[in-house]
C-alpha cells in the first residue's frame, strides 16, 4: 500500500475501536464467569491498542504478532519493570487459552478473584498505553 493509500488515522482509529471493543468483552466474559476466554480478551485489547500506539508513531501498518513486549520495543516505549512484567504476563494469556497443553492447567488457576486483579491490571495498562496515542 502506498502512503497516498494509507490513512494513519483511518488505521488508528480502527486499532482504537477494536482495543474498546475487546476489553468490553473481557469484562462481559467475566462477568459471565468464564475466566480464561476473559483474559484472553483482554491480551487482544493490549495487542490492539498496542498496535493503535504503533500506527500513530511509527506511520505505517502494525507488525503480524501478538508479542507486546515485541510491538512496545517497536515503538521504543520505555518500560519500567512493572510494565514490562505486566506485557510478558498477558501475551501468557494468548497462549494459555489457546493451546490444548497450556488451557486446562490456566482454567484452574481463572479463579474469579484471580481474572478480577488481572482483568484490573489489564484495564491500567491499557489505559496507560492509551494516553500515548
Amino acid at each position: 500500500m502506498s502512503l497516498e493509500q494509507f490513512n494513519i488515522e483511518t488505521i488508528k482509529k480502527y486499532w482504537t475501536e477494536e482495543a474498546a471493543e475487546s476489553l468490553k468483552v473481557a469484562w462481559h466474559l467475566y462477568e459471565k464467569e468464564d475466566y480464561s476466554y476473559s483474559l484472553f480478551f483482554g491480551h487482544l485489547a493490549i495487542e490492539k491498542i498496542l498496535k493503535a500506539l504503533y500506527v500513530a508513531k511509527i506511520e505505517q501498518h502494525a507488525p503480524f504478532t501478538h508479542d507486546l513486549i515485541r510491538i512496545a520495543e517497536k515503538i521504543n516505549i520505555t518500560l519500567s519493570d512493572n510494565h514490562k512484567n505486566a506485557l510478558i504476563k498477558i501475551t501468557a494469556y494468548n497462549l494459555e487459552t489457546r493451546y490444548p497443553e497450556f488451557t486446562r492447567e490456566f482454567r484452574k488457576k481463572c479463579t474469579k478473584e484471580y481474572t478480577k486483579k488481572e482483568l484490573d491490571e489489564i484495564e491500567e495498562t491499557y489505559k496507560w498505553l492509551n494516553s500515548m496515542i
